[in-house]
């Protein structure tokens, strides 16, 4: 069991060679994606087949789509199963011309035993057993992984290089993407000796000359007053976080607004750090970032021609079915800008949901089928509505953007909003509406005495002035509860008792904390010692606009993005036809639920149906005589 387990890894690992580029929602093992098993044929692509085992194979690799066979989604399960099946054949098939040597293959398999310490030859036999594979038919799942490897990089090598025109545009709708880091101007002073360093630290805030007193006893930078940075022009070079060691640096950087640190340790030193100047983050010139704008648009350009090129594979295909248990319904859910998009592209997005994973652990299948079908199918068509019709709403408007479906979509989006602004009344609307959000708890360690008494508990909070609380309260009768750390209405302090610590307007002093009045609490008095309580703050406007800026840009830029690609994917007229397939589906499913065949219920040999057009009935016909049509072509 632990072999199979670390080779259901490992082939999972080496499947990731068959999808570089590709939108996947799954990985299965490898032994799913290549085992020409000898098994019950189910379906033939461009005339290979493939069997029910196989696809029973790539069922079993995904905890969703093994989550159930009946049903809604038991229909739209198969239906994405053969789906991926058929492209994953095809990428294999496409790869047939790439070489592989047998030395290729040997380094692979070598490096995967050497990282799943599998290389004693029976453990690995075994662990291969385990899977349902030999070594012969590893190293061949391996040759065709690398193949396909390879045919997708040559594809992403005769993409097109970006142009100074997609790189300027991406530039300016990703500038965010482009910036400088923080840095600050200051000085620094850095002493081995803690007591030093309060003292220092107590001169500096008594007006000391903080470059006088870093000359004069820094270890490092005196000779230049302690300046973080070389002096240049009479004044510290601006120097970013990482000049400064981790602790250090996240202190200094929180002052925004100057000012200087506390003393703190970092190893064997203490430091302490002035914040002259603070240097917010700020977009690069497009001349400075033009480097990494290339090479983010060239990487888009390889992600398109990938994408493509699985296209125009998927639109050549040929698919017939062998096996009627196995026919899947994958007619066009919508269409736009003259392309078809396959109702399994919209399964395959479920599938890949979180949500919709937890929703299946949560409720029955058929119950979230339901919920599925009424809420997430819906915007995911219209996702892929947007997806498919970004390029041509690119081409009209004129924008030379590159990409992916699914990124063209997001950079109309980011084109839409590009000139969104935040005004200071939505910043203030923003804090007031939510002012919770920036509100600090009130906290502290709390200690209870609860007497039987009033008298003894008033008694005693009158009397008690500092030492042991435990043994003073005990000694006067009390029983004596050490609460721990609390945070003001968190529940673990009864009512009365809360109210007394952290919401009473005035705290008896005591020793190094504080106690309470004395509340009845049941039929106790209880009096409470606090000895480090921290009152509720809300931090002011000031402190956090800067946040509630990039907030509130941020969700006007995704409403006014979205209406914008809303706006002009509606002027291309696209059609939705989900609510019709969700109703024949419903409808056929209702009737009968078809479950695949296992190789003892096979329909004799001889039978077999072929793929319909899409939105057209299928018809059942002789595997002999059956015509083969394409599937339904994604866009190109």
């Amino acid at each position: 069991m632990k072999n199979k387990k670390v080779v259901n890894v490992l082939l999972g690992v080496l499947a990731l060679m068959l999808v570089v580029g590709m939108a996947y929602q799954f990985t299965p093992n490898l032994g799913s994606l290549f085992n020409r098993q000898t098994g019950t044929p189910a379906l033939k692509v461009n005339g290979e087949t493939v069997t029910v085992e196989e696809l029973e194979a790539l069922r079993r690799s995904n905890p969703v789509l093994s989550s159930t066979d009946t049903g809604l989604l038991g229909d739209d399960f198969k239906t994405y199963i053969v789906a991926q099946k058929a492209r994953q054949v095809l990428y294999i098939q496409a790869a047939k011309d790439i070489n592989v040597s047998k030395n290729d293959v040997n380094a692979e398999v070598t490096k995967v035993r050497e990282q799943n310490q599998l290389t004693d030859n029976k453990k690995w036999t075994d662990a291969l057993q385990g899977a349902g594979l030999t070594d012969a038919a590893f190293r061949k799942q391996v040759r065709d992984g690398l193949a396909v490897q390879r045919k997708v990089e040559s594809i992403q090598k005769s993409a097109a290089p970006a142009t100074d025109a997609e790189a300027q545009l991406y530039y300016t709708l990703n500038k965010a993407n482009f910036q400088s880091d923080a840095r600050i101007v200051g000085r620094q002073i850095v002493v081995t000796d803690e007591a030093k360093a309060k003292s220092l630290l107590a001169q500096v805030k008594a007006g000391g000359d903080f470059a006088a007193l870093a000359t004069a006893n820094s270890t490092e930078g005196k000779d230049r007053g302690g300046a973080l940075g070389p002096i240049e022009n009479g004044a510290p070079r601006p120097v970013a976080q990482v000049a400064l060691p981790t602790e250090v640096g996240t202190a200094a950087f929180a002052l925004t607004k100057g000012g200087v640190t506390d003393v703190i340790k970092s190893g064997d030193k203490f430091y302490i750090v002035k914040v002259e100047k603070y240097l917010a983050p700020a977009p690069k010139p497009f001349a400075d970032a033009k480097t990494d704008v290339m090479t983010a648009v060239n990487e888009q350009k390889k992600n398109a021609a990938v994408e493509a090129w699985g296209d125009k594979l998927a639109n050549d295909m040929k698919l017939e079915y062998v096996d009627i248990n196995w026919k899947a319904e994958d007619p066009t859910v919508a269409k736009v800008a003259g392309q078809n998009i396959p109702y399994s592209e919209v399964i395959g997005q479920v599938v890949g949901n979180q949500q919709f994973t937890g929703l299946l652990q949560q409720v029955p299948a058929d119950q979230a089928a339901q919920l599925v079908n009424g809420i997430l199918k819906p915007q995911v068509v219209q996702q892929l509505i947007q997806g498919y019709a970004a390029r041509k709403v690119a081409q009209d408007q004129k924008l030379p953007l590159a990409g992916t479906r699914q990124e063209l979509a997001a950079a109309l989006a980011a084109y839409g909003a590009r000139d969104v602004q935040v005004t200071d009344a939505e910043v203030q609307k923003y804090y007031q509406e939510n002012i919770k959000q920036f509100e600090t708890a009130a906290s502290g360690t709390v200690n209870e005495a609860s007497f039987k008494d009033k008298a003894q508990a008033v008694a005693f909070r009158d009397s008690w002035t500092g030492g042991n609380f435990t043994q003073a309260a005990t000694k006067a009768g009390a029983t004596v509860s050490e609460r721990g750390a609390i945070a003001g209405g968190d529940g673990k302090l009864s009512t009365e008792l809360n109210a007394a610590v952290f919401t009473a307007k005035t705290l008896k002093t005591a020793g190094e904390g504080s106690l309470t009045d004395v509340v009845q609490v049941g039929s106790r008095y209880s009096v409470a010692y606090v000895p480090d309580l921290k009152r509720a703050t809300t931090q002011p406007l000031s402190a956090v606009r800067s946040q509630i800026e990039q907030q509130v840009l941020g969700n006007k830029k995704n409403e006014v993005g979205s209406a914008f690609v809303a706006k002009q994917v509606a002027a291309l007229k696209p059609t939705d036809n989900l609510k019709t397939i969700l109703a024949a589906q419903e409808k056929r499913v209702t009737v009968v639920t078809p479950k695949p065949a296992t190789p003892a219920t096979t329909p004799a040999a001889g039978s077999g149906t072929t793929t319909p057009a899409a939105g057209t009935p299928a018809k059942e016909t002789p595997a002999a005589s059956a015509t083969e049509t394409p599937v339904q072509p994604a866009d190109q």
